[in-house]
């Protein structure tokens, strides 16, 4: 199996969530050494094989090369053998909440580049891997904000409404194959994302689940191994993920 943003947050968590399944783990993403160590501790929990190199799914040439590089380690009887069962499209992310008056084209470029055109790189360039084979499924991480709006959210909400919209999409145009394809949506999920989301100010990122139970990303990660182990004949379509503090986008309870 394949996952892209491997290094941190949900994909290390499925990594290592898949690895105590047995699996055999092609890891993906631009900190490689976070990658190296996230692939160890995959081994660790019990993978039968981890092996990872860079990814940077906002740029095609990146994205040809780490297939490239799928093909070989297959080709050399590594990882998978013949095929690609399952393909996780998790790299993705927000950057700054600004309203639109004030938004910045390079956080715009960057979540479009990522959260929409990666998903649809990755997966043009996985598909030939993936066989025709009831069980093969394609796993892609939304969010609450591709269903949601809220105010400084405009290019991230689009952006993860266009991930939904790519995973229906490609339901229709693979019915028939036996691949599955599913968008699993977590909401309010305390990881790096909002470190990132506020480019290392870890004090706002911090205030983001304050006085709240948030979803972890151990519990994406088991989400994820739940769904693709389903009867093959068994696609969840669709999976809306919140903590019970989030009723919705702007009703959070706060303990304090």
């Amino acid at each position: 199996m394949l996952i892209t943003g491997a290094s941190s947050g949900f994909g290390a968590a499925t990594a290592r969530a898949f690895g105590a399944e047995g699996s055999r783990l092609l890891l993906g993403a631009r900190r490689v050494e976070r990658l190296e160590l996230v692939a160890a501790e995959a081994l660790k929990a019990g993978a039968a094989e981890a092996h990872w190199h860079f990814l940077d799914v906002s740029k095609t040439p990146s994205v040809d090369q780490f297939v490239a590089w799928t093909r070989e380690t297959m080709a050399n009887g590594q990882a998978l053998g013949a095929n690609l069962h399952v393909l996780i499209n998790n790299a993705g992310g927000a950057l700054g909440l600004e309203p639109v008056v004030e938004g910045k084209d390079e956080d715009w470029e960057t979540m479009m580049q990522t959260n929409v055109l990666g998903v649809l790189r990755m997966t043009r360039a996985a598909l030939p891997l993936l066989p025709h084979d009831a069980g093969t499924s394609i796993l892609n991480i939304g969010s609450y904000a591709g269903h949601a709006v809220y105010e400084g959210g405009a290019a991230y909400c689009g952006a993860k409404a266009a991930e939904l919209q790519i995973t229906r999409t490609l339901r229709l145009e693979l019915s028939g194959t036996g691949i599955r394809v599913c968008s699993i949506d977590p909401g309010l999920a305390e990881t790096e994302f909002s470190i990132v989301r506020f480019k290392g100010d870890t004090a706002r990122a911090k205030r983001t689940y304050e006085g709240t139970q948030p979803l972890t990303a151990e519990d994406i990660a088991e989400i994820l191994v739940w769904v693709a182990s389903r009867p093959p004949h068994v696609n969840i379509d669709n999976m809306l993920i919140k903590c019970v503090d989030q009723a919705a986008m702007h009703k959070v309870f706060r303990r304090k």
